[in-house]
């Protein structure tokens, strides 16, 4: 769980930054007829690629250090899919939620003060 809560402040934090860096940017689009849920899908595939990406390897990695250490388990099995369905889909919902956040405030940016802005 803390893990999970780390994982979740550092995708809110990069992303947070990244809006606030790209401010100028969104409000350009914005003023050029960006609609405000083009802005939120934008900001969201930026969060959440780089977390399929890394659940694709981090499940492959699984996948073989539990086949390796399939002989020291002792009554569990070391590819149970259910496990590993559950954890991917609670690290996508968690990334999700910590990008949305980011991503509505990047919404919420008014294109002349962002135009202004620096």
């Amino acid at each position: 769980m803390i893990a999970l809560f780390i994982a979740a402040i550092g995708i809110y934090s990069v992303l947070s930054y990244s809006v606030e860096q790209r401010t100028r940017e969104i409000g350009l689009k914005m003023a050029l007829g960006a609609q405000p849920h083009d802005v939120v899908r934008s900001v969201l595939a930026q969060g959440i690629k780089p977390v399929f990406l890394g659940l694709g390897i981090g499940l492959a990695g699984a996948l073989a250090t539990a086949r390796i250490m399939k002989s020291l388990l002792y009554q569990v099995s070391g590819d149970d899919a259910t496990t590993f369905i559950g954890i991917a889909f609670v690290l996508i919902v968690v990334a999700f939620l910590a990008s949305y956040l980011p991503a509505r405030r990047a919404a919420r940016v008014d294109p002349i003060l962002a135009l202004r802005w620096e």
